[in-house]
């Protein structure tokens, strides 16, 4: 299954901060008990690239890389195991890179002229980025008017509550969040709690 038809049937992509790659093995566990064998581990700790191989190797869970801002970390991501590379903003040279790699990549996107940048780089499915801040499910659906080839994956500011706002919409594909992956959580060790809250957004999601 390549990564579109995942997100579209898992629908939810928990967006994970690890301070320490010890923890890549216990979320990757708690992740497919919970129902949700997907993830995008950014790029914002240290720790970051060997999280990203030790999940990789786990093999329960099929594991992105995000917050990927340049080439550089995408060659990382690459190395390390990622099955797509996920990056706030549009990079033509973050795309192109992925591109030469045939990694799936999912740049972000909150305008008409982004998203237009987009399609003439080849890409048809975007990160709606930052979500919350940025009009909402409101603005996802007046985007997707003028640009029915796109498909979107808002993420940024969205909780369990707000989820179902921008998953009813045809052009979102999945939604990517927190909530159910609490970095304190992950830290503490709380792995239980972390397939709890997971099983729960899973179940939510299918209703």
């Amino acid at each position: 299954m390549n990564t579109p038809e995942l997100l579209r049937t898992h629908r939810l992509v928990p967006v994970v901060v690890l301070d320490d790659a010890a923890s890549a093995e216990p979320l990757a566990d708690a992740l497919a008990t919970g129902g949700l064998p997907i993830a995008e581990v950014t790029f914002r700790t240290p720790a970051a690239a060997e999280a990203i191989a030790r999940m990789a190797a786990h093999g329960g869970v099929t594991v992105g890389a995000g917050t990927v801002t340049t080439p550089d970390q995408v060659d990382a991501a690459v190395r390390a195991g990622a099955r797509f590379v996920v990056s706030p903003g549009f990079s033509a040279a973050v795309v192109r890179r992925c591109q030469e790699h045939g990694i799936f990549v999912l740049p972000g996107a909150s305008t008409a002229t982004e998203v237009m940048t987009a399609l003439e780089a080849g890409v048809t499915v975007l990160k709606f980025f930052p979500a919350g801040s940025s009009g909402g499910a409101a603005a996802v659906s007046a985007l997707s008017a003028p640009f029915r080839q796109v498909s979107f994956v808002p993420t940024g500011g969205i909780d369990a509550d707000s989820a179902a706002d921008y998953l009813a919409l045809p052009s979102v594909l999945a939604v990517g969040g927190s909530w159910m992956v609490p970095r304190a959580a992950i830290a503490a060790g709380e792995f239980d709690r972390v397939a709890d809250l997971v099983a729960a957004s899973v179940a939510a999601v299918a209703r």
